[in-house]
């Protein structure tokens, strides 16, 4: 259904997305900072794994609702961004455990969701780095083995999972050798 030799639908992607978030922010920054970082990430990976990383928050964190993504961009890319949807919870923690269950039954054509998911990850920790918001960090790296338990396929999306593990893995070691806990 989509036409990955047509760079128009990934920017009506972008749009839509952009339109749906609307103001929000993403820390101190547009929306769109983070967008566009989850998206230069998935560029190897094809225009079908772009769109959904313009839209992976969408129905999280907007009106906007699966179907609306169905109806605009396809089953695929609907199943993809339902998968990446964190269902509400009382807890970071419960919402992450359910996301997890989830992905770590994906198998096919909707492990394109598991890449952006990787890329999502990869683009917050980077951030988190950038920005040096420790805090958000240390449970980024808490959450590391069960989110990669859940994510990760070997082959998938290799160079990925080497950037976010090195950059966990050097918070650690960094942490560590300034006694920082």
């Amino acid at each position: 259904m989509i036409n990955d030799t047509d760079p128009r639908v990934l920017d009506a992607a972008r749009s839509f997305a952009l339109a749906a978030h609307g103001d929000q922010m993403y820390g101190a920054r547009p929306y769109s900072f983070h967008l566009d970082a989850v998206v230069r990430l998935l560029s190897p990976y094809g225009i079908e794994a772009q769109i959904v990383g313009y839209l992976h928050d969408v129905v999280e964190d907007t009106e906007i609702t699966v179907s609306d993504i169905r109806d605009h961009f396809g089953q695929r890319i609907a199943e993809c961004v339902d998968l990446l949807t964190d269902s509400p919870a009382n807890s970071r923690a419960e919402r992450k455990q359910q996301t997890h269950a989830r992905l770590a039954a994906v198998a096919g054509p909707t492990e394109l969701a598991l890449v952006v998911k990787a890329a999502d990850r990869l683009a917050n920790v980077r951030t988190c780095v950038i920005d040096d918001r420790r805090g958000l960090h240390n449970v980024y790296r808490s959450e590391h083995p069960a989110f990669k338990r859940a994510v990760y396929r070997a082959g998938l999306c290799e160079p990925l999972w080497i950037e976010l593990d090195t950059l966990l893995e050097v918070s650690v070691a960094s942490q560590s050798s300034t006694g920082d806990t």
